[in-house]
């Protein structure tokens, strides 16, 4: 009988009692790994109930006390990375050492927010007027509630509950239920390192859960990463019950190569970036723009490299890519490859026929390469999720610009080349929110903060960083005059300050 994952309510594990379950699967070998309870309303309620009655007393805490508790938060994400690895790899696929990076960045937000009584101080001004005082605070919301995808789950979720919770808020998180073991694991830490019970929920599920964390009127700020139609519904339904959101949605990441960019790094910097961790990341580079001559030595110098693409289980050490999360995405990418077959581009590499000796059950795809693709084919429009590497050629760095600028989704690009001139015009013409130059992925470190444009990001606030201190606090200015300034007589007029 496999084993089951439930919920964490109130400190400890809490077994479903909806009799419902989703599979877990270990994408290495195609077997069911486990299964996970998936929560009714009701039980997403208790969750909600909890950190609704610890809410008074945390929010109350010093926030000197929170950030003790983030130091030995993080201490323990430290001491047990072998372990929180293990089950990232083990339930989604991704190599070890990608999943080493994912819970490394995560933890740089749990690091971020130990500062959060720097974070949280106000700004103050005194005698705006005679005798008249003035200053701004920032305060909790309440309980907040997260929603995050498969493709990470350590590091989405750290971007999300940390800074919620080191602002003074409670908070539920609705992990993926294809790889729920981390998130489960991470709220056992973060108990053991003195976080007072009822302020970290974690319940399983799917769609019910989702829509009465999104209904709630309990729950003050919804956080969602994951496909852009979804980003909308989180957004719409959440904001319609008076939620502040913050909900990233799809990508389609297109790197720019200009003629003179030096071709080995950008060949090196698309591999990584096109291929790791199975194309399975929302900052993956999907699309190559080949500008000027450059296509033919670009594709040239890709092919070799796609077809001796080191594939296989995630825990074997000499791996480059394992495999995707389960068999419905696995048919899902085919099926595009598929299709831009059917569109005219043409398949460079084919990875449909791949097989892991000894795991052929298991959800692999080898890379595969399209060239001669075009704005109009699917296969460039639509976000593929999968290690599918589209090569656009166009003329100039205009057409390059324009072809960016024109996408429905704004999340991540990036410009490889030597020009400074043509690297600091593309900074400022691009409207897509995170840039790289000479950089793949450039994700942005945890003091910064992370979000796209357009179709990629639905609410005003970006994640983590300051922009997450900002969305998940009031402001609440207070202007102050003490008896011995207070002017005689009724002012019936808009008050000046003099």
């Amino acid at each position: 009988m496999a084993a089951e994952i439930h919920h964490f309510i109130n400190g400890r594990i809490v077994k479903g009692g909806s009799g419902r379950f989703g599979p877990v699967y270990n994408p290495a070998t195609g077997e069911q790994a486990a299964q996970v309870a998936l929560a009714s309303a009701d039980e997403t309620r208790a969750a909600i109930d909890a950190a609704q009655r610890a809410f008074p007393a945390w929010a109350a805490t010093t926030p000197l006390r929170r950030a003790r508790i983030m130091f030995r938060f993080r201490d323990l994400l430290e001491r047990h990375a072998d372990e929180l690895v293990e089950l990232i790899t083990r339930e989604h696929g991704k190599v070890l050492s990608d999943a080493r990076g994912e819970l490394t960045r995560g933890i740089e937000v749990v690091e971020f927010v130990c500062g959060i009584p720097q974070l949280l101080k106000g700004e103050h001004s005194q005698n705006v007027g005679t005798g008249v005082d003035s200053w701004s605070i920032q305060q909790p919301l309440g309980v907040c509630a997260g929603i995050t995808p498969f493709n990470f789950p350590a590091m989405v979720p750290m971007w999300m509950f940390p800074v919620a919770i080191a602002c003074g808020n409670t908070f539920v998180l609705k992990p993926s239920e294809k790889d729920p073991s981390c998130p489960m694991r991470v709220a056992e830490l973060f108990k053991e390192a003195g976080l007072p019970d009822d302020v970290f929920n974690v319940v399983n599920g799917g769609k019910e859960a989702v829509d009465t964390l999104l209904t709630d009127e309990r729950v003050q700020a919804v956080s969602f990463v994951g496909s852009t139609p979804i980003a909308e519904y989180i957004y719409s339904t959440a904001s319609a019950h008076g939620k502040r959101v913050q909900a990233l949605g799809g990508a389609k990441n297109h790197m720019v190569v200009m003629p003179d960019a030096d071709l080995d790094q950008t060949v090196n910097a698309l591999m990584g970036a096109a291929y790791g961790s199975a194309g399975e990341r929302c900052m993956a580079i999907s699309v190559a723009v080949a500008v000027g001559g450059v296509g033919d030595r670009l594709v040239a110098a890709l092919k070799p490299r796609v077809e001796a693409l080191k594939i296989g289980p995630g825990t074997d050490s000499a791996v480059e890519m394992g495999p995707l999360v389960t068999r419905e995405h696995l048919a899902r990418v085919k099926s595009y490859i598929d299709i831009g077959e059917q569109e005219g581009a043409t398949l460079v590499v084919d990875g449909r026929t791949l097989s892991v000796a000894g795991h052929e059950q298991g959800f692999y795809l080898g890379g595969c390469l399209f060239d001669h693709v075009t704005p109009e084919m699917r296969v460039y429009q639509e976000e593929i999720f999968g290690p599918v590497l589209a090569v656009v050629r166009v003329a100039d760095f205009d057409t390059a610009v324009r072809f960016i600028n024109e996408h429905e989704y704004g999340n991540g690009t990036a410009i490889f080349t030597r020009d400074g001139d043509a690297a600091r015009q593309f900074t400022h013409d691009i409207q897509v929110g995170m840039v790289g130059v000479n950089v793949p992925i450039p994700v942005p470190m945890a003091y910064h903060s992370f979000g796209g444009w357009k179709r990629s990001l639905f609410g005003a606030h970006h994640m983590h960083g300051p922009e997450g201190v900002r969305f998940y606090t009031r402001m609440k200015t207070i202007t102050s005059r003490w008896p011995t300034g207070i002017r005689a007589g009724a002012e019936f007029v808009m008050p000046t300050m003099k």
